[in-house]
């Protein structure tokens, strides 16, 4: 417990910092959460929320990316696409992510400065990709508990404590729209915000300039996980824990 928390790398801020974020996606590496939920966030944007990513780690070493200063450039760009207000990067170490006390202490310092009402990150371990993918989520369920911890000041250089409301769990662009295990499951409708998605995606130039048709596969996973709801393109989430609507018929007729 005595090791030290990296400093985060404030990558985009909104124009008044000290504002709170209503929602935040945590990804292990850049480029996760544009391939989970780059729709959802841009739709939530201009719905008029407040919206903020956090990257454990900047992804790097990579095949096709000559340097980290790259990846981060893509990252900014990518946020842009999808206007949210803020993109922080916590440092961390890729490849070699592990649930424990400093990736934990670290995140909560960032629930706890925001303030989100929502947390979204992963829910799966994600077979044959990235073992930090399944970190991630052990790490972003204990900073959301830690982030609500009272008499704990010394971890936190004096923040106030914070309590997130509402915690759901996203799946990348191919992974199967069902999390097995988790029983509260729902689809945004991201038709209207498809585009600023793929848009994201192909901002991470070092990362998919080589797979071929890209964004022709993200776009049609969409379309296949909207057409479960009946709408155009969608994207699956899952709820840590049930939640109440106050107008059904509004809700499940989309109004």
């Amino acid at each position: 417990m005595n090791e030290a928390i990296p400093a985060p790398s404030d990558l985009l801020l909104p124009d008044d910092p000290t504002q709170s974020l209503d929602v935040i996606a945590v990804g292990a590496h850049p480029d996760d959460v544009e391939s989970a939920c780059g729709g959802t966030l841009a739709k939530m944007v201009h719905q008029g929320y407040r919206v903020g990513i956090i990257d454990l780690t900047d992804g790097e070493p990579t095949p096709h990316c000559p340097d980290v200063e790259t990846r981060m450039a893509e990252s900014v760009r990518a946020a842009e696409c999808l206007g949210v207000h803020a993109r922080i990067q916590l440092n961390l170490p890729n490849r070699i992510l592990m649930d424990g006390f400093v990736p934990r202490i670290a995140l909560a310092r960032q629930f706890r400065r925001f303030r989100p009402r929502i947390v979204i990150g992963f829910g799966q371990k994600t077979p044959m990709a990235s073992p930090d993918h399944w970190q991630a989520m052990q790490i972003t369920d204990a900073a959301v508990f830690y982030s609500r911890l009272c008499r704990w000041d010394e971890h936190f250089d004096g923040v106030p404590v914070h309590a997130v409301a509402r915690q759901l769990y996203f799946r990348l662009a191919f992974e199967p729209d069902v999390m097995p295990g988790e029983s509260h499951h729902l689809i945004v409708d991201i038709g209207d915000c498809l585009e600023q998605k793929l848009a994201s995606i192909t901002a991470y130039d070092s990362q998919f300039a080589h797979k071929p048709r890209i964004a022709e596969r993200v776009r049609a996973a969409a379309l296949v996980t909207g057409s479960q709801a009946g709408c155009w393109a969608g994207e699956a989430f899952a709820s840590a824990h049930p939640y109440s609507v106050s107008d059904l018929v509004k809700t499940v007729m989309n109004l």
